[in-house]
């Protein structure tokens, strides 16, 4: 018969008046029902709930009558039942007292049993043969009175050969876990490059860990969310969750949305009490069978974001924390130590300063301007900051069908996912409306086009060989039929740039071509001239040009 060996007891045997909780290891715990199923070990379960939810941490094997201050939790305990009063063992029973009466069965089982829950063990497994041939009854109904589950190990599965099946699925269960948040990485990645960023990332975590994902603001209310709707009460204890870490002086009344979509004030947090304590960055708590969880994002600019699922897998926690990652970047209004600059640089200008004054407060020049419009739906605020961080600025101004980014030239902006751009010449401060213009017409001739990205040319032409002044001047002579009328020169702008195509100038301006049609009419009579002529068009873009 395979041989079972107790171990050496240590010197020490502190034991301790109160249970700590059980100190569980990174490694995902093994599911009772996988080991069960494992038919190299036959093992079986004799008494104690068949709970499908019960895991294993680690396997132990033990003699000691009480065990209890060698267990951290979580653990199947094996015996082989040497410690039993009256069990046959070459050296007498382990941890026995000579000089004290035995205790009845029911009681020696229901003291031992006791122990073990009382110190968190997952399971016992009893091993038959060399000392007993069969369990103990008095065990399985101590194990049923106790809610401890009870396994069979037969005579020719070793104590060693269970433990190394544990650790056998403890590591399977680790790499199906690292590959899950590997996975769940990459696609919240992928989600964070989206034109709507911040909505696709709360969904992608949503999905992932199978509950719900809310974004909160600095005031704390609801910008974002996704996954399965809570019940109100969950909603309300995340909200709760979320003023904890939400840093002092940002920490506003948590605001709660209701089932038709308007906002409560939840609890404020007063002042005082958010300086007593360092604020944590992240927070757990449970409510029921719900799972809590609050991540504070970014450098103390007040979001947070908070998930609430049904369960809780060893890997959510990286999980959460890498979408925390993304949505900091993506709702940072501040990516480095120029926060400060840009304010100063606002409030000269608004004070009546040039932009080429305040220029070198924001970087070194020169600067190209970007017009982008959303492929799929409206932008928000937070889809502009994500844009402006894909750009690598936070210069971002979010207008009423446009979004208007200004960046540092080098390097030159690329094609972003989801996004149609139009990009401006390297200019300096001192031409930056000429740019805003530049890139507005870059971006009709991309949208025109089909393309998702289109730059201002910047080839020497005609214009390089007048003098600007007289260039203007001509201009000026010969659009002046047109003063005033700033849907006209768009639209011949438009149409000049698309070859005269109706169609792409429709769509460029977003108007009927049956409209482009009557303003390009309109053009001629006013200018008194052929439009079908190539010199008048050429002559007319030179003019336009110069705008």
């Amino acid at each position: 018969m395979p041989e079972r060996s107790a171990p050496v007891a240590p010197q020490t045997s502190p034991v301790p008046q109160t249970a700590p909780g059980p100190q569980t290891p990174p490694t995902p715990p093994v599911s009772l029902s996988d080991l069960l199923a494992r038919e190299d070990l036959g093992l079986r379960h004799i008494a104690g709930p068949s709970d499908p939810t019960v895991v294993i941490h680690w396997a132990h094997a033990s003699e000691m009558a009480d065990p209890y201050p060698y267990l951290l939790g979580g653990e199947l305990l094996l015996t082989a039942g040497v410690h039993i009063p009256g069990a046959s063992a070459p050296t007498g029973p382990a941890g026995a007292d000579p000089g004290r009466p035995a205790p009845a069965p029911a009681d020696y089982f229901d003291g031992y049993v006791s122990r073990i829950v009382a110190a968190g063990g997952a399971a016992l497994g009893f091993g038959l043969a060399p000392v007993h041939d069969t369990v103990p009854r008095a065990l399985s109904a101590a194990c049923d009175r106790h809610g401890l589950p009870l396994l069979e190990v037969p005579p020719q599965t070793t104590f060693s050969g269970v433990a190394r099946a544990v650790w056998q699925l403890m590591a399977q269960a680790r790499l199906a876990e690292l590959r899950r948040v590997t996975e769940a990485q990459q696609s919240l990645a992928v989600a964070a490059s989206r034109p709507d960023a911040v909505p696709s990332v709360l969904r992608r975590l949503a999905q992932r860990l199978g509950g719900h994902a809310v974004l909160y603001g600095p005031d704390g209310t609801e910008i974002a969310a996704a996954g399965r709707e809570p019940t109100e009460e969950a909603r309300t204890a995340l909200a709760e969750l979320a003023a904890v870490v939400r840093p002092p002086g940002r920490a506003g009344p948590a605001a709660v949305r209701e089932a038709d979509g308007s906002t409560v004030a939840g609890p404020a947090v007063s002042p005082a009490a958010a300086t007593t304590a360092p604020t944590p960055t992240s927070a757990t708590d449970t409510l029921g069978d719900t799972h809590l969880a609050a991540y504070a994002l970014g450098a103390g600019e007040g979001f947070v974001l908070a998930v609430a699922s049904a369960h809780r897998e060893p890997g959510d926690h990286t999980i959460a924390s890498v979408a925390a990652v993304l949505l900091s970047l993506l709702t940072s209004g501040h990516q480095s130590g120029a926060g400060a600059a840009r304010s100063s640089a606002l409030v000269r200008l608004l004070l009546g300063s040039t932009p080429q004054a305040v220029a070198p407060l924001l970087g070194d020049g020169p600067w190209r301007v970007v017009h982008a419009r959303s492929q799929a739906q409206p932008s928000d605020a937070v889809a502009a900051s994500a844009l402006g961080a894909a750009l690598g600025t936070p210069l971002v101004d979010l207008a009423r069908d446009v979004i208007r980014v200004l960046v540092p030239a080098e390097p030159a902006p690329v094609a972003q996912p989801g996004w149609t751009l139009g990009v401006s010449a390297a200019v300096g401060p001192e031409e930056w409306p000429a740019a805003d213009s530049q890139a507005a017409r870059a971006l009709a001739r991309a949208r025109a086009t089909r393309a998702h990205l289109a730059h201002h040319g910047t080839r020497t032409g005609l214009s390089d060989l007048v003098p600007r002044t007289d260039a203007q001047a001509h201009a000026r002579a010969l659009l002046a039929p047109l003063a005033h009328r700033p849907a006209l020169v768009a639209t011949l702008r438009t149409w000049l740039s698309l070859h005269g195509s109706w169609d792409r100038t429709a769509v460029a301006l977003e108007v009927h071509r049956n409209t482009v049609r009557q303003r390009i009419a309109r053009c001629a009579t006013l200018l008194d001239t052929d439009l079908d002529d190539p010199d008048v068009r050429m002559e007319l873009w030179f003019a336009l040009r110069q705008d």
